[in-house]
This record gives structure tokens, C-alpha cells and sequence, in this order.
């Protein structure tokens, strides 16, 4: 008696249908996670996209509006009207690049002082996110992290894509 069906083996099935929901998981991860940052935005009195903003010159800052434009996926007049809203806010500072070859480079940077509102926000999240990786093990967990770094770079190849059309 053949168990295999005619549309593939029983283990590719499986595996398609793991995979599918792994797909669904990560769309739900996301959704959740926007509607995390739109509650946050909100309570900081800014757009999502100046959140998004905001995370990016934290964490790779300071960056020259050109390169946040960049990374962000945005046009450089919107990443100008967001760093306005940002600086007139206190988030950031634009500051002259002694660096740069052109007087008129600026680079911009977080203030730290009001980082601490952003991560009381989230506190909540980041304690469940401890609780539920205090159930895996070391190995479990790298695994996590390897494919989670793996899909941010897939995103960051398919945005590109998409903006280099």
C-alpha cells in the first residue's frame, strides 16, 4: 500500500503547512507589534512613522538626514518634516558634521534624556518577552534569534526591492 500522495509525500505536506502557518504567525507578530507602536506613538504625542524614525537615530545614530531617509524607506522632504516634528518635540538634535567636506552637513542624534519614556512604554512587552524566553534554552533561543535576523534581513532585501522600483 503507498502512502504518498499524488500531490507530494506526506512529510512535504507537513512541511508546507508549518511553514504556511510560520508565515501567518509572523503577519500576526507584526500586526500586533504595529498596534504595540500606534498605542505608544500616541502616548508620546507622535506620528508611527516618527516613532519608526526616532528607533532608527537611536539606535544607529547619529545619522545624516540622507542616510535616515535611506533606512527608513522614506522621500528626503518627509524624513525633513519628521525631524522637525521630532526636534520641536525634544526627541533630537541636529548637530553640524565637523567632518563632513560640506559645511552644511548635519548629522542627528537622539537626546537620551527622553529615552526613558519610550522604554516605560514598553516595559510591559519586554516583560512578557523575558518571561517567555526564560522558557527555552540557550540553544532554542539562538535558533530564535538566528531565523528572527534572518527574516529582518529578507524584509530589509524585499523593501529594497520594492523602493528600487
Amino acid at each position: 500500500m503507498n502512502l504518498v500522495s499524488p500531490g507530494g509525500s506526506d512529510e512535504a505536506r507537513r512541511r508546507r503547512r508549518i511553514t504556511t502557518a510560520v508565515k501567518e504567525s509572523l503577519r500576526q507578530v507584526r500586526n500586533q507589534l504595529s498596534l504595540l507602536n500606534h498605542q505608544v506613538s500616541g502616548r508620546l504625542d507622535l506620528k508611527d512613522v516618527d516613532l519608526d524614525c526616532l528607533e532608527l537615530i537611536g539606535r544607529y545614530g547619529p545619522l545624516s538626514p540622507s542616510v535616515l531617509a535611506r533606512r527608513a524607506g522614506l522621500h528626503p522632504a518627509t524624513v525633513t518634516g519628521i525631524l522637525d516634528r521630532l526636534q520641536r518635540g525634544g526627541w533630537i538634535v541636529r548637530e553640524r558634521d565637523p567632518d563632513a567636506t560640506d559645511r552644511r552637513a548635519v548629522g542627528v542624534r537622539a537626546l537620551r534624556g527622553r529615552s526613558g519614556e519610550v522604554f516605560r512604554l514598553y516595559a510591559g512587552m519586554n516583560t512578557k518577552l523575558d518571561e517567555i524566553c526564560a522558557d527555552y534554552t540557550e540553544a532554542e533561543l539562538e535558533l530564535v534569534q538566528n531565523f528572527l535576523r534572518r527574516v529582518t534581513e529578507a524584509g530589509r532585501d524585499a523593501t529594497g526591492e520594492l523602493s528600487d522600483r
